[in-house]
């Protein structure tokens, strides 16, 4: 079983590689790309050269993490340019033998409260709705109904999922988060529950339409993690895993170390295998710690603990 994390595509260097390679990665995701892809100009040369650097390292480059962006979500006056500029990337990335395609689908992004303080010092980033209601984001531009949320990812999903097939790409759609459906910032939120997901892979029926399973927003959910890795592997749909831990409930929780959570990792990592999902596994993100000089110390624990896992499991 496989391991993934990610790193800018300014980090894609011998630095940076030689780290994942010493802490036991094997694939690699650039998170984010370049903002010039929004030219649609063909970069299959720059995909492949990114492949060839991590490859170099013993490593593969197999996901690309992107954010929707507010031409296509939004249905602005240049969308279908937009979405051009997708399906080019898609060939282009597909043509470097990168994989799959991480993505999401919100005008406005991540909403999160004041961090708590956790082990050692550690902040953990945290959401709690009534700290949240006392002074709610506001987005004006952004207001948009389910309804027509819901259209505009239809017409995206009809374009691009073609596009995927013929480049051998699956894409992989990650959870609102928090995954609260209700409209927050003033944008309604439409992959905030399973249904909602099984909605979406109905919209348009394909193997390259699946899930980027976040664990972590599946328990924000407020959903039993191997039961949903059940429902979600049952169908082929899990692309991949987001492997992180909370601690809350679905309006107040904080994101924690691997370790400490309310999900059991090893009962979950052994529901993995029972549906036959073979990676890869991510840790996505970790706890930040107070400390200089410790940027790796919360990858390399995670990895570590992911790996142990797999072994444990997979073994």
């Amino acid at each position: 079983m496989l391991i993934q994390e990610q790193l800018p595509w300014t980090s894609i260097d011998d630095e940076h590689l030689s780290v994942f390679k010493a802490i036991g990665v094997d694939y690699v995701t650039i998170n984010p790309p370049p903002s010039e892809l929004k030219d649609g100009a063909d970069r299959t040369d720059f995909w492949k050269e990114m492949a060839r650097r991590v490859d170099s390292h013993g490593m593969k480059l197999d996901n690309v993490g992107m954010n929707c962006w507010d031409e296509i979500s939004l249905a602005l006056p240049d969308r279908d340019q937009k979405i051009e500029a997708w399906c080019t990337m898609i060939r282009n990335i597909g043509a470097a033998g990168i994989r799959t395609l991480g993505y999401n689908f919100k005008p406005i992004g991540n909403f999160r409260t004041t961090a708590t303080i956790g082990r050692g010092g550690a902040r953990y980033s945290t959401f709690d709705y009534d700290e949240f209601m006392e002074d709610p984001a506001d987005v004006p531009e952004k207001y948009i109904s389910e309804e027509q949320l819901l259209e505009n990812l239809r017409y995206f999903l009809t374009r691009i999922i073609p596009v995927a097939e013929e480049a051998g790409v699956k894409l992989a759609i990650h959870p609102d988060d928090p995954p609260i459906p209700e409209p927050l910032g003033g944008a309604a939120r439409i992959l905030s529950t399973l249904d909602h997901f099984e909605r979406t892979f109905n919209t348009v029926p394909s193997e390259m339409n699946a899930m980027l399973f976040c664990q972590g927003c599946v328990r924000e959910m407020g959903e039993d993690v191997p039961s949903a890795i059940r429902r979600i592997g049952s169908q082929n749909k899990i692309a991949y895993v987001h492997f992180r831990n909370i601690r809350g409930t679905p309006k107040s929780f904080q994101e924690v170390f691997v370790d400490e959570g309310d999900v059991d990792m090893y009962e979950a990592m052994q529901t993995y295998r029972e549906v036959g999902f073979e990676g890869p596994f991510m840790m996505d993100h970790t706890p930040s710690f107070p400390q200089e000089n410790t940027q790796w110390a919360g990858r390399a624990f995670a990895v570590g603990y992911i790996r142990s896992m797999i072994q444990a499991v997979y073994r």
